[in-house]
């Protein structure tokens, strides 16, 4: 499952630079997340970077894209391929 930012997002910028996938990016009023990028930490980090030092708890599961460990597995190894 890919994250996003709900619109509590204060804009602090602190989880932007922790993404290792470059997925959180400034939107037209706060970050958002690309949820074809986000793998959730999945082969980089035990658990979203994101979440672990977003200040307000403004990002959750998108479900919209829900993925299992595998398929961000996948999406990770793929990313890394492009790279």
């Amino acid at each position: 499952m890919a994250l996003m930012i709900t619109d509590e997002c204060i804009n602090c910028d602190v989880c932007e630079p922790e993404c290792p996938n470059g997925a959180i990016t400034q939107g037209d009023e706060i970050y958002v997340i690309d949820p074809a990028l986000c793998t959730e930490c999945v082969g980089h980090y035990d658990e979203p970077q994101c979440i672990s030092v977003c200040p307000v708890d403004c990002i959750i599961v998108n479900s919209a894209h829900q993925e299992t460990k595998e398929e961000l597995q996948a999406k990770y190894e793929a990313l890394q391929a492009q790279g």
